[in-house]
C-alpha cells in the first residue's frame, strides 16, 4: 500500500538536502527583505509627512501583505503538520506492530531454522521502524519549507518590484 511519501523521489527525504534548501531560501528572503526595507525607507523619507496617493497606497500595502503572508504561512504550516504527522504516525504504528509481530514470531520459534528466519524478519522490521523515526528531521524541514514559501515569495516579489521603481 503506497503511503503519502511514496510519490516523491528519495532526494526529498534527505534531511541535509531539505535543510540546505531551507537555508538557501531563507538567505534569499533575508537579502530581498533588506532591499525592500531600504527602498521603502527611502520612499518614506522622500514622501515626508504628506505622502502622495501612490506612496500612501504602498505604505498601506506594507501592512496588508505582511498579514496576508503570515496567515498563508500559518495555514501552510498547519496543513503540512497535519499531512506529515498523520502519514508518519500511520507508518510508525504499522512498523511498530510489524516489529512486535516479528519479535513474537522469534520468541515462539520452535526450531533453529525458524529462529533464524524470524530473527531476520525481526531485524528487518526493527530497521524499518528506526528508519521511520529518522524521518522526523525531513518532516520538520518540509514544515519549515511550506511555512517559509509565502513569506519568501512576497519578499522576493517586492524586491523585484521596488527595485524597478524610481521615485
Amino acid at each position: 500500500m503506497p503511503t503519502t511519501y511514496d510519490r516523491f523521489p528519495s532526494r526529498y527525504f534527505n534531511p541535509f538536502l531539505l535543510w540546505t534548501d531551507v537555508a538557501l531560501k531563507t538567505q534569499e528572503m533575508l537579502l530581498s527583505s533588506g532591499t525592500v526595507i531600504q527602498k521603502r525607507t527611502e520612499r518614506m523619507v522622500l514622501a515626508g509627512l504628506v505622502p502622495n496617493a501612490v506612496d500612501a497606497e504602498e505604505f498601506k500595502l506594507m501592512g496588508e501583505e505582511k498579514l496576508t503572508a503570515a496567515n498563508q504561512s500559518g495555514a501552510a504550516i498547519a496543513s503540512q503538520l497535519q499531512l506529515s504527522s498523520q502519514a508518519l504516525f500511520q507508518r510508525t504504528v504499522r512498523h511498530w506492530f510489524g516489529s512486535a509481530t516479528a519479535l513474537i514470531g522469534l520468541v515462539t520459534s520452535t526450531t533453529p531454522a525458524q529462529a533464524a528466519a524470524n530473527s531476520h524478519e525481526w531485524l528487518q522490521a526493527s530497521a524499518r521502524a528506526t528508519a521511520t523515526v529518522t524521518q522526523l528531521s525531513s518532516v520538520g524541514a518540509r514544515v519549515v519549507q511550506r511555512g517559509l514559501k509565502p513569506i519568501h515569495a512576497k519578499a522576493t516579489a517586492n524586491a523585484r518590484r521596488l527595485s524597478a521603481y524610481r521615485a
